[in-house]
């Protein structure tokens, strides 16, 4: 038997992915599993936010 949720254990806020947005900027971080670098993120920073939040809330 499978049970599926919806529900997300934890609450993530928009703050708390823009805070650690900047740690990661801040840090030169690297390239993501998906390739795409940091500039190429802060390219369309708001919709990437948007997005990354939306996954993880």
């Amino acid at each position: 038997m499978q049970i599926h949720t919806t529900d997300k254990p934890f609450s993530i806020t928009k703050k708390q992915v823009y805070e650690a947005y900047k740690a990661v900027k801040s840090n030169a971080g690297s390239a993501g599993v998906d390739g795409q670098t940091i500039e190429q993120f802060d390219s369309d920073l708001r919709n990437n936010l948007y997005k990354l939040w939306n996954l993880v809330s």
